[in-house]
């Protein structure tokens, strides 16, 4: 009986043909989807060997097994062996109408851009399931040509990998539902540079605290001692803070300047209060009583504007002070390591931060911390020489 085998990774059929067995090897991977098209072609070719009208060059040119059935070449056509697929600026539409229901509005919008200006007009009418590895290979290298952003001569390698996975889901989406080989399964991210972070030491939080305009500490406090990010603080609304429990309750987040969901499931979490940012609520909870259902707010009531703050609060602040430019979000990664220095427990710390678990933390923020995690043997020497003395001791 036909059938659809493998040896290694890649697939072949086994069939018999005038009373011969007959072996073609692909050069398709062993997949569940590849499997189902060359099931397809194998029962063709069963249909055709019984009607007597297989043409064996026609299904596999150039191979050993045609050779020997030169004389039993029919006039039949073969049923083209590849189905059609959509072109991929239809199906990229059809993609996006189906799964953009259950994106955050920040996450359709990277992703509308990067149809419209990179993956659309790169493969234009192309059917998806014409799109090869080569090609996929050939984006990556045109993207690496493009002018960057802000001064930047060319796409980062993470914009490109970027790109490249939302190629991937839909292609992926487009293999599964026309039953072809997706082509970037296997290809390897450009390497990313792993980001530095660079919080502040404890005396420059409260130098740039007293200095800052007033009516901007409070804000700054909350935002150097609870690692909320800047979406969330800035979306933060008065029914979220629970003085009689002293935690605020993150729930939403402004994202594009309206309010959403929070970041991930983990982000819904509720942080506890230390006494400057119980403080510094206190107060900002009464001096915008009434103006707005937002905690921070402008005089008109709106939530701050991010870009606002970090062109003409900000990054003034900080040359006032002769502070490094660095982004707001340094002020999430400043309360991280404050709280590992100070030794709180790590699981407490990732819950406030909204991470699933302590990896992130660790793999982030350990070098600043050297008490937490010394990798100077000063404490294996203390260790041993403890050993070393009680051994002494007994021996005497």
């Amino acid at each position: 009986m036909a059938s659809i085998n493998s040896r290694g990774e890649l697939l072949f059929f086994d069939f018999r043909y005038h009373g011969k067995r007959c072996r073609e090897y692909t050069k398709l991977s062993d997949t569940p989807a590849n499997r189902k098209t060359m099931q397809k072609v194998l029962d063709k070719i069963e249909a055709e060997i019984t009607l007597g009208t297989f043409d064996y060059p026609k299904y596999f040119p150039g191979s050993k097994n045609a050779e020997k059935f030169v004389d039993a070449v029919p006039t039949a056509t073969v049923i083209e062996a590849t189905p059609s697929t959509p072109r991929f600026d239809e199906f990229a539409e059809t993609w996006f109408d189906q799964f953009s229901i259950s994106w955050r509005r920040s996450h359709l919008a990277t992703v509308r851009s990067t149809l419209d200006r990179h993956l659309i007009p790169h493969f234009g009418e192309k059917e998806v399931g014409q799109i090869t590895r080569a090609d996929v290979l050939n984006l990556r290298t045109a993207l690496a040509k493009v002018q960057g952003r802000n001064g930047n001569k060319t796409l980062s390698n993470k914009t490109i990998n970027r790109i490249v996975q939302i190629l991937r889901q839909i292609l992926h989406e487009a293999a599964n539902q026309f039953h072809f080989s997706e082509p970037v399964g296997k290809l390897k991210y450009l390497k990313v540079r792993k980001p530095d972070v660079f919080p502040f030491a404890i005396d420059e939080v409260w130098t740039l605290i007293n200095t800052v305009r007033a009516d901007y500490r409070d804000y700054l406090i909350v935002r150097f001692f609870t690692a909320m990010r800047s979406g969330e603080l800035n979306g933060l609304k008065r029914k979220y803070v629970d003085f009689d429990r002293r935690q605020i309750l993150i729930r939403e987040s402004i994202v594009l300047n309206e309010d959403d969901d929070v970041k991930t499931e983990e982000s819904a979490r509720e942080i506890d209060m230390s006494q400057p940012v119980y403080d510094a609520l206190t107060r900002q909870m009464a001096n915008s009583h009434g103006l707005s259902e937002y905690v921070f707010c402008n005089s008109q009531g709106h939530p701050i504007d991010l870009n606002n703050f970090t062109n003409r609060v900000w990054y003034p602040l900080l040359r006032h002070v002769g502070l490094e430019k660095r982004r707001p979000y340094q002020t999430r990664h400043t309360t991280a390591t404050l709280w590992l220095a100070a030794g709180e427990n790590p699981e407490w710390i990732a819950r406030q931060m909204g991470h699933a678990n302590t990896e992130m933390l660790f793999k982030t923020y350990s070098r600043y911390v050297p008490n937490l995690t010394r990798r100077d043997g000063s404490a294996f020497d203390v260790l041993v020489s403890g050993a070393r003395t009680t051994e002494v001791t007994h021996a005497h």
